[in-house]
């Protein structure tokens, strides 16, 4: 992986996780908070995506399938903590 794969993957899980914040909790999680949840959110998105036989191709599908896995992520993490 070059640094500007590296760069674009970070960007991405940047954006996906403040995108995710602001739909789930109305705020971000700074800078390395919204890295963490979109890179986490992405393997999620990626894995839901194929079960139910999705493919996002490109940039904004990459966007699109790593905001779906973290607004899942911090829907079940509200869940369980709320309990």
């Amino acid at each position: 992986m070059d640094i500007g794969s590296l760069l674009l993957f970070l960007v991405i899980g940047a954006l996906a996780g403040w995108l995710a914040g602001k739909l789930v909790k109305g705020s971000g999680f700074g800078l390395l908070g919204n890295i963490a949840v979109g890179i986490v959110g992405a393997v999620i998105g990626g894995f839901v995506f194929r079960l139910i036989g999705l493919y996002a191709t490109g940039l904004i599908g990459s966007i699109i399938t790593a905001t779906v896995g973290a607004v899942l992520l911090l829907y079940v993490a509200g869940l369980l903590r709320k309990r």
